[in-house]
């Protein structure tokens, strides 16, 4: 069964109305503790919502981590300090991957280190297994599940990545994933690198967060809703409003290089990580099928764009994602065979958007090649 839905998250958020909108959504489906069934003889967990659409909680630890922890606000407030913690995302994971993508644009490399998860997990947590003896090198720990019980004893809710972790304590801070990012691009400017893109530029910020609020509730969020629909009638019902979003996507950016101009933005970052997954998870495990992403040209051309960009592409482990969709939602996908293709050559063909006009940093310059 679900976790109990105790409130974490408080209101008032600086993204309040994105976040109402995400708020609609149920349990993060890339943690431990958000199955709806779990078999514990074997491990695996159901995904699938039996009544019919699927529904995301978007009911996270509430706690930000600002450069002015004195001001007055409805949740915890913790202080920007370089070195003091550690970011914990799985390179598999979509939401997580939006954080190690604006963590490597913006250069804060140096100001708060960075832990990898393995691309599976059992009912418990996500684990350290790509680490040396299974443990996180600076935390100590083998399950991200250690950080969040050591702060919150009874915490029976999902353990999601993104997660910052206090490296002093090993206590968790945050899992809010659209705030971590806001945060990482509006209250840490003091660690950003030179030439660090404006992520969240003030002169478009309200038409972005609708277009974000859109891509979350219909593509971000779109795919999982086929994937995990219970009927035959939620399932077509959130495949229909999937591809009327995918085909206003293709007109917006039939003239525009970003989605919000001539550079990039968080917004880019966002829709990015699901069209990442889509070929090679999406169109096949979660039944996305009217287009491949190759099938739609500006899309297509729009994706190898942000991929040729420094800070996007190396992110990607088409291995690791696929591994983990194919293996741990084993209710869609019960023999657990893993594809062998598609081919992920393509991501390197010219995408010809130059002819767009903008460059991807505006002003500024690209991210050092990575260390």
């Amino acid at each position: 069964m679900r976790p109990g839905r105790d409130k974490l998250r408080a209101e008032g958020s600086d993204l309040e109305d994105l976040d109402a909108a995400e708020k609609e959504q149920a349990l993060d489906p890339h943690v431990a503790g958000y199955f709806i069934s779990m078999d514990t003889s074997t491990g695996k967990g159901s995904y699938v919502e039996p009544d019919g659409e699927f529904d995301r909680d978007m009911d996270y630890i509430p706690d930000r981590i600002v450069r002015d922890p004195s001001a007055t606000s409805d949740r915890p407030l913790w202080p920007v300090e370089a070195a003091r913690y550690r970011l914990i995302v799985a390179r598999a994971c979509p939401w997580a991957n939006r954080s190690i993508i604006v963590r490597r644009l913006l250069g804060l490399e140096d100001a708060i280190s960075i832990g990898y998860c393995g691309p599976t997990h059992d009912e418990r947590s996500w684990r350290f297994d790509l680490d040396p003896g299974g443990v996180d090198p600076v935390l100590g720990i083998e399950r991200l599940q250690q950080a969040y019980l050591k702060r919150f004893p009874d915490y029976s809710r999902g353990i999601t990545v993104p997660a910052i972790v206090e490296i002093a304590s090993g206590k968790v801070v945050t899992n809010d994933f659209p705030q971590i990012t806001h945060d990482l691009a509006t209250e840490w400017t003091r660690f950003h690198r030179t030439g660090a893109p404006d992520l969240w530029p003030e002169e478009v910020r309200d038409e972005m967060e609708t277009i974000m609020r859109r891509i979350f509730t219909e593509v971000n969020n779109g795919v999982y809703r086929c994937g995990f629909a219970g009927t035959q009638e939620a399932y077509e019902a959130a495949y229909d409003r999937l591809f009327t979003a995918l085909d206003w996507l293709e007109e917006r950016l039939a003239t525009r290089r970003f989605l919000m101009g001539d550079s990039i933005t968080e917004a880019d970052v966002r829709l990015f990580t699901t069209l990442a997954r889509f070929d090679a998870v999406y169109h096949g495990h979660f039944k996305c099928n009217r287009n491949k992403l190759v099938e739609m040209p500006v899309l297509w051309a729009y994706a190898r764009d942000l991929f040729q960009t420094p800070g996007f592409g190396e992110t990607i482990d088409f291995v690791q994602i696929k591994k983990h969709y194919y293996v741990v939602q084993s209710d869609i996908n019960p023999t657990g065979i893993v594809p062998k293709g598609p081919d992920t050559d393509g991501w390197l063909t010219p995408h010809g958007r130059e002819e767009l006009g903008g460059r991807p940093f505006g002003d500024g310059a690209p991210p050092s090649p990575e260390r």
